[in-house]
C-alpha cells in the first residue's frame, strides 16, 4: 500500500489542499495515517474517490448528495434504482432552478426594457422600481 501526502495527492487529483482537507472534514475522504508531524497520508486510490467527486460536482450534486452517492457507489448491496432515483432529484432540482433563473431573466428583461440609459441615475426607472414600496415590484 503506497502512501502519498496530501499535497501530492492534491496536485494529482487537480485541486488545492485546503479543498482535500475540506473534503475530510466533510467525511468525503479520509486519510489512511498520519506521519509523526501529523502529516495526512492518503492511499493512492483517493485519487479515484477525488475524481468521481470532481465529476458529480461537475453535474452539480451537492457535497452531501456526493457522499450518498460515494455510498452507493462503494456498497456493495447498493441498488442501482437508489442511483437513478438521485439523479432523477438533481433533474427536477436543475429544472427548478432553470424555471427560477427564467423568471428572474424575464423580469430584469421587462426593467431593462423601461430604461434608456440616458439621464441621470436618480430618474432611472429601474432604481425607481427597485425601490418601490410593494410586494411586487415591476421586474418580478
Amino acid at each position: 500500500m503506497e502512501l502519498i501526502t496530501i499535497g501530492a495527492l492534491a496536485r494529482r487529483a487537480g485541486i488545492g489542499a485546503g479543498t482535500l482537507r475540506y473534503y475530510e472534514t466533510q467525511g468525503l475522504v479520509t486519510p489512511a495515517a498520519r506521519t509523526r508531524g501529523r502529516y495526512r497520508l492518503y492511499q493512492e486510490s483517493e485519487l479515484r474517490r477525488l475524481r468521481f467527486i470532481r465529476r458529480c460536482q461537475e453535474l452539480g450534486f451537492s457535497l452531501d448528495e456526493i457522499g450518498l452517492l460515494l455510498g452507493l457507489n462503494e456498497r456493495r448491496t447498493a441498488r442501482a434504482a437508489d442511483v437513478k432515483r438521485l439523479t432523477q432529484e438533481k433533474l427536477r432540482d436543475i429544472d427548478q432552478r432553470i424555471r427560477d433563473l427564467e423568471r428572474m431573466k424575464h423580469g430584469l428583461e421587462r426593467l431593462s426594457e423601461c430604461c434608456h440609459g440616458e439621464g441621470p441615475a436618480s430618474e432611472c426607472p429601474i432604481l425607481a422600481a427597485l425601490n418601490a414600496d410593494d410586494d411586487h415590484p415591476e421586474g418580478s
